[in-house]
């Protein structure tokens, strides 16, 4: 049976709609883009899920997956005994070849395309002249073609709707001046998006005359056939943990057909066999990220890495990073950036927690350009000590930073977390009045990031003819709970004092 929507007719008239073409399938009828209910393995239940790859692994069939209204990192590889195929199946949309066979794709029928030729080939040097005599016909120039898009119009909001007159009882009211606020522009809503890397072609330009570009290293953007790869590795093993990926990563192509690659926590060296890994183990010296120790207390270490001293390192790094960031775009141009790699002790040596890298000279004020924790030490509190870390170097450059963004999802709501948890403390702590701007130089936020936490915290209101900072009962309630859980169970953070360090200074072309 076929199925039409028809609320994608309107506005376009005279075209068909193609839709999917749903019944019962066999397994030889599964081919890629077709959805059909798959039983999943954390759930258990059956669940709609559309094929995105298929592979024969020793003689038996592999499908890889893609649950619907489920994040990209829960795809996984199945068999055949995991697909409900007493169900419908939807299969995919006919490609352009179809389309052309079958008259779609908004091409003229075969009969218009015919009477079309044959009205040509009768006016002739008739139909030429008529259109010399008519509306003159202009050529569009190449300047036209390739003429760049108006720019962007600036969008403003106002932050006060005259709503919250009266204070409510038991509230923190902080006035601040309202010309502050609207200096300042709202930032947008950072939507999915942790790691974060641009990348630009510079295959053609000379890079004798033409710098690299200076992009971030944990950009969103990324090329189209980046987002069609699927996960290629089945598991890791790093030190103790065995660890499933959650997305492709351009490891070399002879390592996806292995059940398990081994990598070296101190080198991050990656082998294919578990003979020539512990071989390399009985010859590897490293025992901590190959840099300077700027920061000791009784818990963590924080190793700072220079990526053009320490390419290789930085490289393997970055494949690792890239199998469980999504939005993260791994290339070799590692010299621009600075790593800041976070590791637990033991008598064995330090042992990589997680990191986030910073650009040497961001034109943008960025303090970090990729944070990551890797999987077997989150949920612990080290994705706030990272984020703790670089606000702390912030503070000793006497700079405002900020994320390079769109952060990824697990980024934002680690980053808003912090920043609603310093906002309030900041808050609680100051006696007078306060501006958003010395809010901001004294957690070296910028305005920006605290105008948005405010919102979010739904603290600002306007009162008297002017914008106030309002705490309500909720949010300081809600503090009191946090920091009795924090008076049970602990809570990790960074000792200004215990960090040696200084703000480096570059020098040469490109300010490495």
């Amino acid at each position: 049976m076929v199925t039409r929507d028809a609320s994608a007719d309107v506005g376009t008239p005279g075209v068909e709609v193609v839709s999917r073409e749903t019944g019962i399938a066999t397994l030889e009828q599964l081919r890629i883009g077709v959805k059909l209910h798959t039983l999943h393995g954390a759930s258990n239940e059956h669940r709609l899920a559309e094929i995105l790859s298929i592979q024969t692994r020793k003689g038996q069939p592999y499908y890889y997956v893609h649950y619907e209204e489920f994040n990209k990192r829960l795809d996984e590889w199945v068999t055949a005994d995991r697909f409900d195929l007493t169900r419908e199946v939807e299969f995919p949309l006919p490609d352009a070849g179809d389309a052309k066979k079958t008259g779609h794709a908004g091409s003229p029928a075969p009969s218009a395309q015919k009477n079309l030729k044959r009205g040509r080939a009768a006016g002739g040097r008739d139909s030429l002249t008529s259109t010399a005599a008519g509306t003159p016909v202009h050529k569009r120039s190449r300047r036209g073609l390739g003429s760049s898009p108006p720019p962007p119009t600036l969008k403003t909001e106002s932050v006060g709707s005259g709503e919250g007159r009266d204070s409510e009882a038991g509230s923190t009211v902080v006035a601040i001046h309202t010309e502050d606020i609207d200096s300042t522009p709202l930032p947008e809503d950072d939507g999915d998006a942790l790691e974060i890397d641009k990348e630009k072609d510079q295959k053609t330009l000379d890079p004798q005359s033409v710098p690299p570009a200076r992009t971030g290293h944990g950009s969103m953007s990324k090329s189209t056939n980046e987002i069609s790869k699927v996960r290629n590795l089945s598991q890791i093993q790093i030190g103790q943990h065995l660890v499933e990926p959650w997305y492709f990563s351009p490891y070399p192509v002879e390592f996806t057909e292995e059940d398990t690659i081994y990598i070296c926590e101190f080198c991050l060296s990656y082998f294919a066999t578990e003979r020539v890994f512990s071989r390399h183990r009985q010859k590897c010296t490293l025992l901590h990220p190959p840099g300077n120790e700027i920061y000791r207390d009784d818990a963590v270490s924080f190793f700072e890495v220079d990526g053009r001293r320490q390419r290789t390192w930085a490289r393997n790094l970055s494949l690792l990073s890239k199998l469980f960031l999504d939005h993260k775009t791994v290339y070799s141009d590692v010299d621009p950036f600075l790593f800041y790699c976070m590791c637990t002790r033991d008598a064995f040596g330090c042992h990589l927690v997680g990191y986030f890298s910073k650009e040497k000279g961001s034109p943008d004020g960025y303090n970090v350009a990729c944070i990551l924790t890797l999987p077997q030490y989150q949920r612990s509190g080290y994705g706030r000590l990272l984020i703790e870390f670089s606000y702390t170097l912030s503070k000793r450059e006497g700079k405002q930073g900020s994320p390079e963004k769109p952060l990824s999802d697990l980024g934002l709501l680690s980053y808003r977390a912090y920043w609603q948890e310093t906002v309030v403390d900041a808050l609680l702590e100051t006696k007078g009045e306060v501006t958003v701007d010395e809010l901001a130089q004294r957690m070296a936020m910028t305005p920006a990031d605290v105008l948005h936490t405010l919102l979010s915290l739904n603290a600002l209101k306007f009162y008297k003819g002017q914008h106030v900072i309002c705490l309500t009962d909720a949010v300081i309630a809600q503090k009191e709970k946090q920091k009795e859980k924090q008076r049970v169970k602990g809570k990790r953070c960074i000792f200004p004092e215990k960090l040696i360090w200084k703000p480096p200074v570059f020098s040469g072309a490109w300010n490495w």
